[in-house]
């Protein structure tokens, strides 16, 4: 089964919606244009709507037969917060937002897949077609788990995928196990002692403490921890003072920690915590943290990834379907739906020879729009191998 004759036909129709998705950014839970579209297409299709988990989520229903077997599928929805270089057509429309990690392209391709089979039924059980705010730090996907998402729409199992800019177009990473690590954040607040700057010898620097508690944290990875597991460690932004000549007295740290394993997630945020509030005192300052664990390990389950690389041969080809791979650092929030029900998170390539390549979270990515019927296609064929007729 190569890409499907009928979701290619309506290729143009697929670039048509996700250009126009681009163009109107919305953040997280904040999605009301974007929920509105998929919710006018999917009853447009015939596909039972229901709307308001996780206030902006959308889920389609599409029961076909007389099976009791259910699956889910979701995309995600949310842009970022940030400018948007391109300057093509369907560039960002509205200044501090954008789709930089192919949200748009993610949903378009499961509406696709939902157009293509509530045309066909060719299949017997129920999709739910899982449209989901916040990707991009809210934990939407908690949310629609903590709401009920799956005692309202009850599934065997559960889908996902990613676009990824480092594997080639017809090319999808199916891997059993850790795919994404988990992702939490932290911020440190740092009290010294204010003061002149040309007499730094009766003030307490917090900028000085702060400086020597971000190289300290590296410790943690390069010495603290097992050399063969994995952990990041990045303070991304310092905040103190507000002029030349007075050393502020008060500053604060944010970042952002990634591990791969319970015990090692716990070892980070002890050590991170020692090794903040230790540093200040040598100083003679104070450090408080505030650590917020977000999101957890995205773990695929073996059965179902089987199952979902099964799917994806049957479109691309055994030898395009890669088993194996190193888990990336990123964290993902569908970690929340594969903790409620078994299930897998994929990886499709986008990388063209000359479009696809640009990093997601750059202001000059674009989703690819080529890779739009390969995904409606791998959906499409995934239900119609789990829920066979007959």
């Amino acid at each position: 089964m190569p890409i499907n004759n009928r979701i290619a036909h309506f290729h143009d129709d697929m670039t048509a919606w996700r250009r126009d998705l681009h163009e109107h950014p919305e953040l997280g839970f904040e999605e009301q244009r974007t929920s509105d579209i998929v919710a006018a297409k999917l009853a447009e299709w015939g596909i039972a709507v229901h709307r308001g988990l996780a206030g902006t989520g959308v889920v389609g229903t599409l029961k076909v037969g007389n099976s009791d077997r259910a699956i889910g599928i979701r995309a995600d929805m949310d842009a970022l917060p940030m400018s948007e270089a391109n300057e093509f057509a369907h560039r960002s429309k509205t200044d501090g937002k954008m789709h930089a990690c192919g949200h748009d392209g993610h949903t378009t391709m499961l509406l696709g897949a939902a157009k293509y089979l509530a045309e066909t039924r060719n299949f017997d059980g129920t999709v739910h077609f899982i449209f989901q705010p916040a990707e991009e730090g809210g934990g939407g996907g908690r949310v629609m788990v903590e709401e009920g998402l799956f005692d309202k729409f009850p599934a065997d199992a559960v889908y996902g995928l990613h676009n990824d800019t480092t594997l080639p177009v017809g090319e999808v990473s199916v891997v059993a196990g850790p795919v994404q690590a988990a992702s939490d954040s932290f911020r440190i607040h740092i009290t010294g002692k204010g003061g002149h700057a040309a007499k730094p010898h009766f003030c307490i620097d917090p900028v000085l403490v702060g400086s020597h508690i971000v190289v300290a944290l590296q410790s943690i990875a390069s010495r603290r921890v097992n050399p063969l597991d994995s952990v990041v460690i990045s303070t991304c932004q310092f905040h103190a003072g507000s002029a030349t000549n007075v050393i502020p007295h008060t500053g604060w740290l944010d970042g952002t920690v990634r591990t791969l394993t319970p015990e090692v997630r716990d070892d980070a945020q002890r050590l991170l915590t020692q090794i903040a509030e230790t540093t200040a005192a040598a100083f003679g300052a104070e450090a408080r943290v505030e650590y917020t664990r977000k999101y957890p390990v995205t773990r695929n389950h073996a059965a179902e990834t089987d199952r979902i690389a099964a799917a994806a041969a049957r479109v691309l080809g055994e030898d395009r379907v890669i088993r194996e791979r190193v888990p990336s650092m990123g964290g993902e929030d569908f970690a929340f739906m594969l903790e409620a029900r078994p299930g897998c998170y994929i990886k499709v390539g986008q990388a063209g020879a000359d479009k696809g390549q640009i990093p997601v979270h750059h202001p000059s990515y674009d989703f690819n729009d080529d890779i739009l019927p390969i995904g409606a296609s791998i959906w499409s064929a995934l239900v119609e191998q789990e829920l066979p007729r007959g």
